[in-house]
């Protein structure tokens, strides 16, 4: 079974920067969406970014300016550049692609903004 593979995560101060990554553990074909969501404690998951096929974008309005999703579709990876963190950015992040038959999740990775 493919799963999707989350890195990039951790500790960082206010201000800070990290980015994320998200590959597939094996093959999947026709890919329409790829994105990054986020679950903060106690809260329901949302929407952080998402990008097409043809490299169009959108963004929660929290994260614009500040955020920037990318993919690479030649090894089904996706990416997510955070900069200037806040600690409202304190979550678990999933990936997830999305397919014409079905939809993949990643198993999250916690990034935590503190000082």
């Amino acid at each position: 079974q493919v799963q999707l593979v989350e890195s990039g995560g951790g500790l960082v101060q206010p201000g800070g920067s990290l980015r994320l990554s998200c590959g597939a553990s094996g093959s999947i074909f026709g890919i329409n969406f790829m994105g990054w969501y986020r679950q903060a404690p106690g809260k329901q998951r949302n929407l952080v970014a998402r990008i097409t096929r043809g490299g169009s974008t959108n963004y929660a309005d929290s994260v614009k300016g500040r955020f920037t999703i990318s993919r690479d579709n030649n090894k089904n990876t996706v990416y997510l550049q955070m900069n200037k963190l806040q600690s409202e950015d304190t979550a678990v992040y999933y990936c997830n692609f999305v397919t014409v038959l079905t939809d993949y999740w990643g198993q999250g990775t916690q990034v935590t903004v503190s000082s």
